[in-house]
């Protein structure tokens, strides 16, 4: 199985380096139609235990080009009583993994856009969606967090 283990971030948030591009289908979309495909997009992700679907900041789905695959109503601590219509999109996602070990990859995943990230100091948030296919430790006591799938 593969995995791998990361320090515990000094606010004790589990911040990873995560890979963000088109949804298979549109990869072969513009392939087909010889249009370019937009390289894909490094960046800080966040581990959430507490978010059922996966979060991508604007800056990146602008970045690839995407529009919305629709929108999908939310409740958040920010949003209180009141679910907040949002929009999503369909992206791929790989999150690499130690060396000589095959990364963790979604080729077609749906995600919500958050405005909220950029300004927390990342630009994805990794949620139960996909966390729901791996293992989890967290130990605080060492700082330390693994993640096998």
């Amino acid at each position: 199985m593969p995995y791998f283990t990361r320090q515990v971030a000094a606010n004790g948030s589990l911040m990873i380096i995560a890979y963000v591009g088109v949804s298979q289908a549109r990869h072969n979309a513009l392939m087909q139609a010889a249009q370019p495909v937009p390289n894909i997009v490094e960046t800080s992700a966040m581990i959430d235990t507490g978010a059922s679907g996966s979060c991508i900041d604007p800056t990146i789905l602008n970045q690839l080009g995407l529009t919305p695959t629709g929108s999908i109503s939310v409740n958040t601590p920010t949003t209180g009583g009141q679910p907040q219509l949002v929009s999503q999109y369909d992206v791929s996602l790989m999150i690499p993994c130690a060396p000589g070990h095959a990364p963790l990859m979604h080729l077609t995943i749906p995600v919500i856009q958050s405005d909220l990230l950029t300004a927390q100091g990342f630009h994805a948030l990794i949620g139960r969606d996909v966390l729901s296919g791996c293992l989890l430790t967290y130990d605080g006591r060492s700082g330390l967090f693994t993640l096998a799938y």
